[in-house]
């Protein structure tokens, strides 16, 4: 309680909320599960089978004896929402009432009926998660039928429905509805548990605040919280302009949002793993990774060793990756040293020949794979290319410039891409599955558009 208000205080100190990292913006489409989550909780059988029981309060009624609920429809739920509220829901379904009249004969009352009630949306105190509570249920009923003898309807069917249905359906109904929004709020409950990025740190998606209901839609925002496996959170870099979806998509669809200052957090969790040391001959479509073949880019290598030794390469990112994002192009910006040395017998270091700063961009193509955001990079341009260092006397080092982009398109953009599998965790709620998602790629974000089938 007193962390929420101290964040609604400082909103207000400020005249802003926190910057969100991500938006979820869910739309009729997700909110309709609440008709799976009514057939998988089974409401409908225990609602029949405590209906069947003789409930407290419920009077005996004159002439009709041992009544039972049978024939528990299946129900038709409408939901609309309600703006700074949450959703109205209304669950329509009928059943069949049984007994025994005083005349002996079997007795059968078919009822079909609404229950109606107001599912006002809350962020939980403690947790911090989003919640459903219901408020003022009420059954309504639409019809009813008898196969009762005719003569007997005015009597005894009016003081069935005084005494028994308007009485007693509420307290045997609503809690259906209780129910089922207690099992929507469990698929809330893995939103803000932390998850893993491989072995670098995990990511928590917090809620910034209490999500809002807009007429076609219910937005929540999260301040993700990037944090390295030993060490402190990374903070996500500022934004700038507020986050926001961007127009186009169908009224009463839902999607999710990933800011490109939270993607480039998360990757910050990954830069040592972009650290390298690659000591193969032959890789890919490159010439042998040889002083031979380094000595057609620089003289001074063929001087120094006559006799052609392997290669062996080192590059180390050293600055935090960063990702930028335009509509329809997204780029992976790397700084860091390509350190070139000769290899000598085993149980020597090798000999160091040049050391050089790169920056180089790779195109980031983005996927969906066991609800993890995929990535997969090409190589987009060598940006710059300075000498640090030389043991080889002075070179110009734009001479390299086509066999460092070749080195980096064969022996390296696989490294990245290998490391990239581990993927990065999309939020944990209402059982979502994001392997369906169109992926849009907008200014400074990505977006989900997320469909179910």
């Amino acid at each position: 309680m007193l962390r929420i208000l101290c964040l609604a205080l400082c909103s207000l100190l400020t005249g802003t909320r926190a910057n969100p990292g991500a938006l979820l913006r869910l739309g009729m489409d997700i909110m309709n599960q609440v008709q799976s989550a009514m057939d998988e909780s089974h409401i409908l059988e225990k609602m029949a089978a405590e209906a069947g029981k003789k409930q407290p309060g419920m009077k005996p009624i004159k002439g009709i004896t041992n009544l039972k609920v049978k024939d528990v429809q299946l129900p038709v739920i409408t939901l609309n929402f309600i703006p700074g509220v949450g959703i109205f829901q209304c669950v329509s379904t009928g059943m069949t009432i049984t007994g025994k009249s005083f005349m002996g004969g079997n007795m059968e009352i078919t009822v079909v009926l609404n229950i109606t009630a107001t599912n006002r949306l809350l962020q939980d105190e403690e947790t911090g998660l989003p919640m459903f509570k219901s408020e003022g249920c009420e059954v309504i009923l639409v019809n009813v039928k008898t196969n009762l003898p005719s003569n007997m309807l005015p009597k005894v069917v009016n003081k069935f429905l005084d005494s028994t249905l308007h009485k007693v359906l509420p307290g045997l109904m609503c809690p259906a509805i209780d129910a089922v929004l207690v099992y929507v709020n469990r698929k809330w409950t893995n939103l803000n548990d932390p998850m893993p990025v491989g072995q670098m740190g995990t990511v928590k998606y917090v809620l910034t605040s209490t999500p809002v209901t807009m007429a076609s839609y219910i937005q929540v925002d999260f301040s993700p919280v990037v944090q390295q496996q030993k060490g402190k959170a990374i903070k996500l870099a500022d934004a700038g302009d507020a986050l926001e979806f961007p127009g186009g998509y169908a009224e009463g669809s839902s999607q999710l949002l990933l800011s490109a200052a939270f993607l480039t957090a998360e990757l910050a969790l990954l830069q040592k793993s972009f650290d390298v040391n690659i000591r193969d001959m032959m890789i890919g479509e490159l010439p042998p990774q040889t002083t031979q073949t380094l000595a057609g880019f620089i003289p001074g290598v063929a001087e120094a060793y006559p006799k052609s030794k392997p290669l062996v390469t080192q590059i180390r990112i050293n600055k935090p990756p960063k990702l930028t994002m335009n509509t329809g192009k997204s780029l992976l910006h790397l700084h860091g040293t390509l350190e070139m040395s000769a290899a000598r017998r085993r149980g020597k270091a090798p000999v160091s020949l040049f050391v050089l700063e790169a920056h180089f961009n790779l195109k980031v193509q983005y996927s969906v794979r066991e609800n993890r955001l995929q990535m997969a990079t090409s190589l987009d341009r060598l940006l710059s290319l300075s000498r640090k260092s030389s043991s080889i006397g002075h070179f110009h080092e734009k001479e390299l410039t086509g066999f460092i982009t070749d080195y980096f398109q064969e022996a390296y953009i696989p490294v990245v891409n290998d490391v990239l599998q581990v993927g990065l965790p999309l939020p944990d709620f209402l059982a979502m599955n994001y392997n369906l998602a169109q992926l849009d790629i907008v200014e400074n974000a990505l977006v989900l558009d997320l469909k179910l089938d």
